[in-house]
């Protein structure tokens, strides 16, 4: 019996091959969590009359208009100079996947309306950052077809105002809050296709 060599690109393929399937097994390869802990740990709740049983409806999504869903959180702490939130679904396959970066809100703010502008800045001075899909604002949930993702919506009560342009990704954004977080809170909310 005489054995052949292996072409490179084979073993490469199949290597591949058993990585997607390792991730798809363990429920996604996620990156990093995106989640900094408070400095201080006081917390806020956060919520949106628009989701039922924790579920995100089409409207929300790039199944439906895609619009940003209204949310509602309780008085930040005393410190709080400015808030940001951060919209990320935790099961995307190759990665945390960043949805919407809203950073810079006037300390004041306790609602976002539905459907929020895509725009760099908007008029009350806050500023949206670069979500994964390339683009500026909310991009809404997106899974591919099967079990449905869970969606973190983070808020953030900082002692700072963040020092960032518009269109800057979550990297640079969770870079510019380390050590200046008061409070917190979060929203998960589920959807699939």
């Amino acid at each position: 019996m005489q054995f052949r060599p292996v072409e490179p690109r084979l073993l490469h393929a199949a290597a591949l091959a058993f990585w997607l399937l390792a991730c798809t097994a363990l429920q996604g390869c996620r990156g990093p969590d995106p989640v900094i802990p408070a400095s201080v740990g006081a917390t806020m709740a956060l919520t949106s009359a628009s989701f039922e049983n924790g579920r995100i409806p089409p409207t929300f999504t790039c199944d439906g208009a895609d619009q940003s869903p209204p949310l509602a959180w309780t008085t930040p702490p005393a410190a709080t100079k400015s808030l940001a939130l951060v919209v990320t679904d935790l099961d995307a396959p190759f990665g945390v996947f960043t949805h919407w970066l809203l950073y810079n809100l006037p300390p004041a703010t306790r609602q976002l309306a539905q459907g929020m502008e895509k725009v760099p800045q908007l008029s009350d001075g806050s500023r949206q950052g670069q979500n994964d899909f390339d683009r500026i604002g909310y991009g809404g949930p997106c899974p591919p077809r099967g079990s449905a993702h869970r969606y973190l919506f983070r808020l953030y009560a900082l002692d700072i105002p963040i020092n960032l342009a518009p269109g800057g990704p979550r990297n640079q954004l969770e870079s510019a809050m380390r050590g200046h977080i008061v409070g917190e809170g979060e929203l998960i909310a589920r959807y699939g296709r």
